[in-house]
């Protein structure tokens, strides 16, 4: 199916020609038309973004306030390549730009081999995410360093989590690690712990919480974390699956792990630094 796509591609342009002045959608190719697939359909405010990717975006770039984006604010942008889509969380630069995202795969989808100056770190949150004949299903953390390359797909679909550019230059090893594997995770106080990365300039891991824990029993040197199940709560405000923060240097004492506790996505020391691919 993917020789398919990739050859039609190549016809797209010509087709395209001929389409013009016929009854085709917005956001409708002639490529989606002849394999009976329509694009998800993209608000203007959607199209807007997209277009500004050729240029600077800046998107929640101000690393010293919090920012916070839950389910119900996504806006889901087209990307360069047919039947992939992003929720942009933070991004600061043009289409090869310092970035946080949410990236969705369509069934039988792809990006063509590419090169990754600044790194790549991806959370496999649903389906199966691929890389040639690697199969990633949901729960698989990848992190790959500067320089690296591949050609992502997904047969079935995906969604996963992505942050770019977001690597020293001096960082060198692959990791892949199955965060199902109950071997991974350990007991640390009230709370279990998978840990997936850690060097001088961030912390990352994977956190389960009892109901009603506290996640920062101390001042945090900057923060970031994706909800990955149940709920995280505020006096104010409850943050279910998938909702995104990043937290400036400071004391949180509010957030607390919600009724039937919570699973999430955690990054420290990371914001002290903001490393952009140095």
């Amino acid at each position: 199916m993917l020789k398919i796509v990739c050859a039609l591609e190549v016809l797209q342009v010509r087709i395209n020609k001929i389409a013009v002045g016929f009854f085709i959608k917005p956001g409708v190719t002639a490529l989606n038309l002849m394999l009976g697939v329509s694009r998800p359909s993209t608000s203007t405010e959607g199209a807007r973004i997209l277009q500004k990717t050729k240029a600077t975006t800046t998107i929640n770039a101000d690393f010293s306030r919090c920012a916070i984006v839950t389910p119900d604010q996504f806006r889901w942008v087209p990307s360069p390549q047919i039947g992939v889509e992003r929720v942009m969380l933070d991004r600061l630069g043009g289409e090869s730009a310092r970035a946080t995202s949410i990236v969705r795969y369509a069934p039988d989808c792809y990006f063509p081999r590419h090169h990754h100056p600044g790194g790549e770190e991806i959370l496999v949150l649903s389906g199966t995410f691929s890389e040639e004949n690697q199969h990633y299903p949901a729960g698989w953390y990848l992190r790959s360093p500067p320089g690296s390359s591949h050609q992502p797909s997904s047969s079935k679909g995906a969604i996963i989590f992505v942050k770019l550019w977001q690597m020293k230059q001096s960082e060198n090893h692959q990791v892949r690690i199955n965060t199902n594997d109950p071997l991974l995770w350990q007991q640390q106080n009230d709370r279990e712990v998978c840990l997936l990365f850690s060097n001088e300039d961030e912390q990352v891991s994977l956190h389960r919480l009892r109901p009603g824990e506290t996640l920062f029993a101390d001042a945090v040197d900057g923060a970031e974390l994706l909800v990955l199940a149940g709920e995280l709560t505020t006096a104010k405000q409850s943050y279910l699956q998938d909702s995104w923060i990043r937290l400036p240097v400071g004391r949180y004492p509010e957030f607390i792990a919600g009724a039937k506790g919570v699973t999430l996505y955690l990054k420290t020391g990371h914001l002290s630094t903001n490393v952009m691919g140095a």
